[in-house]
């Protein structure tokens, strides 16, 4: 008679209980990945701030926003939209250059930042600065009225010492300087881009002196969720617009303005 039936019952190997939190090994494994994704997903740094070591000697009531100029020499992107010139604050790590050693120079197409980026970032910050508390921030315009013609100006001249010209002539105690160094559209909607919006700027806040008092840096090109989970996530779970990077690279750069408070 066969030992493992007893009475006509067969009997039942016992299974050790594992309860009800076990996982499955498929399961296991999507919990790692995520896990992974979150803790390297994010693309690096895509915002520098510095505040100079001589700042607390400054007292800043007044700052004069200047427009924002845009860069002139136009970039040039690969095959997947990169650009081949990483603007400063940039790592190089974050632009990969790909392009196919059969596309001569001349059949590259160049990509210059657009006549309206330089406007719309500046009014980002305007926005974000007018009314601010503790400190006076006068407006673009009113920049723009006291400056110096674009054709009167000196070629060798440093924007800093222009900036610092204009806080003189407007009385103020520095100058908030920018300049829009890429601009690139996302081409596709919020469910697709190739390729996806890329901004990146630079501030500078400069004293009357001549002094650069503090500088911030933005550069993003915005990556799809499995290069950059974090990220991605926290634009909304889709591809955005220029100006939907922009908007988040001001509120980022001016978490470290050094001058006022921020207002309601």
């Amino acid at each position: 008679m066969d030992n493992d039936r007893v009475s006509g019952v067969m009997s039942v190997r016992e299974v050790p209980y594992q309860g009800h939190n076990a996982l499955c090994p498929v399961t296991q494994r999507l919990v790692l990945t995520l896990i992974l994704l979150m803790g390297t997903g994010c693309s690096g740094s895509k915002v520098t701030t510095q505040a100079s070591s001589e700042l607390p000697r400054y007292q800043i009531k007044t700052v004069a926003l200047v427009p924002f100029t845009s860069l002139s020499t136009p970039q040039v992107p690969d095959s997947a939209g990169q650009f081949m010139s990483a603007p400063q604050g940039a790592k190089r790590s974050d632009i990969s250059l790909n392009i196919p050693s059969s596309i001569e120079p001349h059949a590259r197409q160049t990509a210059a930042v657009p006549d309206y980026a330089a406007e719309k970032v500046t009014q980002l910050f305007w926005v974000r600065l007018k009314n601010r508390q503790g400190i006076v921030i006068l407006s673009p315009h009113e920049s723009a009225k006291a400056a110096v013609p674009q054709t009167a100006r000196s070629e060798n001249a440093a924007p800093e010492s222009e900036a610092a010209s204009l806080a003189n002539k407007l009385k103020a105690d520095a100058a908030l300087i920018g300049q829009v160094l890429v601009y690139q559209e996302r081409s596709g909607s919020r469910l697709g881009a190739s390729p996806p919006a890329t901004v990146g700027f630079e501030v500078k806040a400069v004293a009357a002196d001549g002094k650069v008092l503090w500088v911030g840096n933005y550069y993003e090109r915005q990556k799809p969720m499995i290069e950059d989970f974090l990220g991605f996530i926290h634009h909304g779970g889709g591809f955005v617009t220029a100006e939907e990077l922009a908007q988040y690279g001001a509120d980022e750069v001016l978490k470290t303005f050094p001058f006022g408070t921020e207002g309601e």
